[in-house]
């Protein structure tokens, strides 16, 4: 292996974009590599000349496999982590909640701690799933922090792999204590790493997206002490009487309603000592008629004062959300340059494919965002928002709505095919409300951008966004009253039809854009993947890579873009013949791989089929002078940390 001719000197220092203290270069010390999410590591010894030769030096097979051969019924979903690498040892939390400590120059295990959540059964959203942990040390103590699928936040000493018994009841805290309807490792757990600023963690909640009744769990986000667990302060994500934003919750039902949680990661400054936390939609996802208003926090970017949880600023990305349309991912600090002046800003990208982009210590927006006039709901008892924000600055990321100009139109008798198939639904421009028909909603519901977010080069202040283009179709049905007391619930027909497997509208279905911050501009997109170029219907075209409709997850370099793809879906449905051809089987599977780009022209420089799918970011480390890539991949028996470094 080759050795890094230079090594920056492993220093605390302040990375001009994050405006908060920085891992020593050649860590990665948080599940986004720093506290403001911004999946970046200077090192560059793997580099446009070099990442032709990266070959897997280790595979770690995940301790969970143990656990599954014993206990069949606990099937692990996939393993959604990126590890943390601090002082020279490499942390992973596997997909049942195993926490585990490895050498990273080999993959051997140091020790092993199971808290055994997952004997509290399966969670009810997401199954067995973990998308990380979280490090603080006060220079002497050193901690992993653990939100668990049975809803309990643990503390474990990072040197030894024991339970911290000085924290909480035990080592542990129960989240769920005093929440009405929540019912453990059912329509509650913790998927999502805790954030710690300012030696206070901060835990949210995944709360079950298939509500039976108006009355959920709600998503209340938490502050603790991280040496002792005491609760700080508790923010309820739907404002209760007398609280700020109680108003927009028509009817009383904030006292009914659920939801409105922090699912996804949380961001940090440790310098201004904020938080920053992307909520969800409230229940239903799909129908707002028990909850009149525009219901706030829904799907609002809200900052707090980490020490007291006040509330400094807050936005709301959707008013009255009836599209699933979450806020993600992990929002993104960066300090940008705007007209000459130094903005410590924050950008949150979305679902609907918008980047909103804020002063992160005021909220104020870094370029205009408007309230524009958007399609009305005719489903009774349905009061749908009149308008909605639209950021002026940056483009939209993702293919917004549906329109005749976005269908696929490679040839004439497409173009009138897709025309055909999208008929017998509701479609028009984003936010048009779902029906009794059927409404086709592009983005759907796995965006757009979702929980692998984007990655932010601090250097040249560019934000690159992988998103995928998945339309759904949204038909309302009347639940069983015996079993739900919602008026609607999404059922009928879920996926839009296809054309023999190809989707109805236009490529590219899997992207990542690349975006100028300091200007708001598109600096150049890439189709991520083949996708279905070679279909029958297209294989004589000899049409470019369109892009697979895959969830890719990104991690940015000195000089390069890493990209890892999983399996996602383009949306099913029934198959239409096209100009009297008979069917086919559809489409080819899509291999998964691992990429590198040239981050400064979207180039794809490399690619990588991994023996197992990878989901998560990967992350990059140097250690005793050769810099790793790690990446997890797979799930069940399969799942495995695999790491890559330069070859002889």
């Amino acid at each position: 292996m080759r050795k890094v001719g230079v090594l920056i000197a492993l220093t605390v220092c302040l990375n001009g974009a994050s405006g908060a203290q920085s891992p020593p270069v050649g860590e990665w010390t948080h599940y986004g590599g720093n506290a403001a999410s911004q999946k970046y590591s200077a090192l560059d010894q793997i580099n446009k000349d070099t990442v032709g030769k990266l070959k897997i030096a280790w595979r770690w097979t995940s301790s969970d496999n143990a656990v599954v051969a014993a206990n069949p019924l606990s099937r692990p979903g996939m393993y959604h982590d990126t590890p943390l690498m601090v002082k020279g040892v490499l942390y992973t939390v596997t997909s049942l909640g195993q926490i585990v400590a490895l050498n990273p120059a080999t993959g051997a295990s140091l020790w092993v701690f199971d808290p055994a959540n997952w004997k509290s059964g399966r969670p009810g959203n997401l199954g067995f799933v973990h998308r990380g942990i979280s490090y603080w040390t006060d220079g002497t103590k050193e901690r992993l922090l653990l939100g668990t699928s049975d809803a309990y936040l643990i503390s474990v000493d990072a040197k030894s792999g024991a339970l911290d018994t000085t924290f909480g009841q035990g080592g542990r805290i129960d989240l769920m204590a005093g929440l009405a309807n929540a019912v453990r490792s059912t329509n509650y757990s913790v998927t999502a790493a805790p954030i710690i600023c300012r030696d206070v963690v901060v835990v949210g909640a995944s709360i079950h997206d298939g509500p039976t009744h108006k009355e959920w769990p709600r998503g209340d986000v938490s502050g603790f002490d991280v040496r002792t667990g005491k609760r700080l302060w508790t923010l309820h994500s739907i404002p209760q009487k007398g609280e700020f934003g109680n108003e927009t919750w028509g009817d009383d039902s904030f006292s009914y309603s659920g939801s409105t949680n922090v699912w996804t990661n949380m961001s940090a400054d440790e310098e201004l000592g904020y938080v920053y936390l992307p909520f969800g939609t409230p229940t239903d996802d799909w129908f707002g008629g028990h909850r009149p208003g525009a219901n706030l926090f829904a799907e609002s970017l809200v900052a707090l004062d980490v020490k007291t949880g006040k509330r400094m600023w807050h936005f709301q990305a959707v008013h009255h959300g009836i599209w699933d349309y979450d806020l993600p991912a992990a929002p993104v600090l960066a300090d940008i340059r705007v007209d000459g002046k130094v903005v410590k800003a924050v950008a949150q990208v979305s679902k609907q494919g918008f980047t909103y982009v804020f002063d992160r210590r005021t909220g104020v927006p870094v370029w205009p965002i408007e309230e524009r006039p958007v399609p009305q709901s005719t489903v009774p008892g349905e009061r749908s928002s009149p308008t909605q924000p639209f950021p002026t600055k940056p483009p939209a990321f993702e293919r917004q709505g549906v329109t005749e100009s976005d269908l696929i139109d490679f040839t004439p008798e497409l173009k009138q095919a897709a025309l055909a198939a999208i008929k017998p639904f509701e479609y028009g421009p984003l936010f048009t409300p779902p029906t009794e028909k059927g409404t086709i909603a592009l983005p759907g519901w796995v965006g757009g951008a979702n929980w692998a977010g984007a990655a932010f080069d601090p250097e040249q202040g560019t934000l690159y966004i992988p998103s995928l283009t998945s339309p759904i179709v949204i038909q309302l049905v009347k639940p069983d009253p015996t079993k739900s007391n919602l008026l609607y619930v999404r059922g009928g027909v879920q996926a839009p039809p296809t054309l023999d497997g190809l989707p109805v509208v236009k490529p590219p279905y899997g992207r990542v854009t690349a975006i100028d911050l300091n200007k708001g501009d598109t600096k150049w997109v890439a189709p991520v993947g083949d996708g279905p170029r070679n279909h029958p219907l297209l294989k004589d075209l000899n049409l470019p890579a369109l892009g697979a409709a895959l969830r890719n997850a990104p991690m940015v370099t000195k000089s390069l873009l890493f990209i890892a793809t999983g399996q996602g879906n383009l949306g099913g449905g029934r198959a239409l013949p096209v100009g009297g051809r008979p069917l086919t089987t559809g489409l080819p599977a899509e291999p998964v791989k691992l990429r590198a780009f040239d981050k400064a022209t979207g180039a794809l420089l490399w690619e990588f089929v991994p023996p197992s799918q990878p989901l998560a970011s990967p992350m990059t480390y140097s250690y005793q002078g050769v810099q790793y890539l790690v990446v997890a991949a797979g799930s069940g028996p399969s799942a495995e940390l695999i790491a890559f470094t330069l070859g002889s």
